[in-house]
């Protein structure tokens, strides 16, 4: 049971961040006020520009939502009506959402032993079926996919890769960030990740500068240019007052933020011993940012978590259902499953998320470990 002196420990805790960047975000909301102008403007060019320096790519194109933002790229990448693409099948439900709304064909093959797509076996679905011309990993949990890898199977099998990098902005695999491996990537900025903003928002990341200039084309109805609409678009604009709150209140604590969430990382990978417990491991060559922190129960999940639920802690899990068994994925009858997915299915049965946000205390901190050592599952 918990202390009634202990505060109880949530997932995320906006209120506990909200002294941390309150000036800097009222000020950015009396400077766009002043300003008279909400979309699209001076506010989104800078921060576009400010993120794009900080990732080590040199164009970032704002936009409403993570989802857009993979949708935006893998247009931008020109797949077409019925293409193939390949991705994992224990993700948010929009990065295949993404796939679809774009035209694109989903097809999963199985994740490895840290959750993230399984890299040989995609190699061998690429072998096996060369319609596939199109790969969507997901750098799931804050890690990064082993980015030589993946840059070997775009060159060996000519596909396009567009990365999902929402949940791991910052991440790098033996020192390259992620987003480097394909020509497109796309981020969110929904308030959970580790660069939220007040929200909703996204952005598309490129190395190249016609597919910045199309995916803002493709951003704002298709324009080109005022009322030409060249291309069949969308309304995903990253709006002023979102882009002045991230670059001045979110933005200068991403460091500092995730340094705090690798500093958690390894106290929980020291300090929880308990057999009943697994963790998986982070894949190879990964500096990981610890968007989420992941463990695998044995025994009864629900147990565990009312466990924690006694000792005032929060816990989350991701995710409960396979995208291919989602009730939504019906209406997708081309889609293919191209290999078993055991090891999917085990982090989907298994998976509890502790709190890791970047203002946890040390007593809170002690008291998920002492929690988690104390279950007898």
């Amino acid at each position: 049971m918990s202390d009634p002196a202990d505060p109880p420990i949530q997932l995320n805790d906006f209120r506990t961040q909200w002294p941390h960047v309150r000036e800097a975000v009222l000020g950015a909301v009396e400077r766009v006020g002043e300003s008279g102008w909400f979309v699209l403007g001076s506010e989104v060019a800078s921060f576009e520009k400010e993120l794009a320096r900080i990732w080590g790519l040199p164009f970032c194109v704002g936009c409403a939502s993570g989802l857009d933002a993979i949708e935006i790229a893998l247009r931008c990448a020109e797949l077409a009506p019925g293409d193939a693409v390949l991705t994992t099948p224990l993700s948010a439900f929009a990065t295949t959402l993404a796939v679809i709304r774009a035209g694109g064909v989903p097809c999963f093959v199985d994740v490895d032993a840290s959750g993230q797509l399984d890299l040989d076996l995609a190699e061998q679905a690429l072998a096996s079926h060369p319609e596939i011309r199109f790969v969507v990993p997901v750098h799931l949990f804050g890690h990064a996919l082993d980015l030589e890898h993946l840059g070997r199977l775009r060159e060996r099998f000519d596909v396009r890769v567009v990365e999902d990098c929402a949940q791991a902005v910052g991440a790098q695999s033996r020192g390259v960030p992620v987003g480097s491996a394909g020509e497109l990537a796309a981020t969110s900025f929904y308030p959970t990740k580790n660069l939220g903003c007040m929200g909703d928002g996204g952005a598309v990341l490129t190395h190249r500068a016609e597919l910045a200039e199309r995916a803002r084309c493709l951003r704002d109805y298709g324009q080109s240019a005022k009322y030409e609409h060249t291309v069949l678009g969308l309304n995903s604009r990253l709006d002023e007052l979102q882009a002045a709150i991230l670059r001045d209140g979110l933005l200068p604590h991403l460091e500092s933020f995730t340094r705090q969430r690798r500093q958690i990382a390894e106290r929980y990978r020291v300090e929880i011993r308990n057999p009943a417990l697994e963790m998986p491991p982070e894949p190879e060559g990964s500096q990981s940012v610890w968007h989420l922190f992941p463990i695998l129960v044995s025994g009864d999940r629900a147990a565990f978590q009312e466990h924690l639920r006694r000792a005032g802690i929060a816990s989350g899990v991701h995710y409960p259902r396979l995208i291919p068994e989602q009730p939504a994925y019906r209406d997708v009858p081309a889609g293919r499953v191209l290999t078993p997915l055991p090891q999917a299915e085990d982090f989907a049965c298994r998976e509890v998320s502790l709190p890791i946000h970047p203002l946890l205390s040390d007593r809170a901190v002690e008291r998920v470990v002492a929690s988690c050592n104390s279950w007898r599952g």
